[in-house]
């Protein structure tokens, strides 16, 4: 079994590819959603399109969507495609990939939603890290992780089943990523990879 790679931009990587509004579905693991910054006028039909997608069997999960306080799109408008999609995955029963930059404590508001919520590309302070753990999300770590103590502290204690690793649009092996991680946890690489697939499994059997 291959290491998992739980939010990727590179298709035939094993792991969750996320899927391009204007890709066709593949045949392995994949997720969708309107990030933030492709917000258009057109949203509505794009967000039919994301529906239509994510119905697929191959789709693992609904994102990466969210809110990102970086770019133009407005604030409130970014709320409302957010719920459109947090009650969409309730429909579908798919957890939800979430992208947040600058808006984790506007993120928090949502933690009442039916289905699994993981925050990917975690890289932010250790009491962030504890806020969103106790409102139930999942935290997914990527390159920071190599190399930036902080994110190894958090790592060291998080629940291991809140944990994912991914290598989101960076160019580096995951595998160096559970290795290192493994080293911060004091547990192997053969058993991080396996604990990672069944947390994934259990994000999909959940409830």
């Amino acid at each position: 079994m291959d290491f998992l790679d739980f939010h990727h931009h590179k298709p035939n990587q094993t792991g969750i590819y996320n899927l391009d509004l204007h890709e066709s579905v593949p045949n392995s693991m994949f997720s969708a959603g309107l990030h933030p910054a492709n917000i258009s006028e057109n949203w509505k039909s794009d967000f039919e399109r994301i529906k239509e997608k994510t119905s697929d069997k191959n789709c693992i999960a609904v994102g990466e969507c969210g809110l990102d306080g970086l770019i133009t799109a407005n604030e409130k408008l970014q709320a409302g495609i957010f719920q459109a999609h947090l009650s969409w995955a309730e429909e579908i029963r798919k957890p939800v990939i979430i992208h947040c930059v600058r808006r984790y404590s506007q993120i928090l508001h949502f933690k009442k939603a039916k289905v699994p919520l993981i925050i990917h590309g975690f890289h932010k302070k250790e009491t962030i890290a504890e806020e969103l753990l106790d409102a139930g999300f999942y935290l997914s770590f990527g390159r920071a992780a190599l190399e930036n103590i902080s994110l190894q502290k958090i790592i060291r204690t998080i629940p291991i089943r809140r944990l994912f690793l991914e290598t989101d649009n960076s160019d580096f092996s995951i595998e160096d990523l559970y290795e290192k991680v493994a080293e911060i946890r004091s547990v192997s690489a053969e058993n991080l990879k396996n604990q990672m697939w069944e947390n994934l499994n259990n994000i999909q059997h959940y409830g």
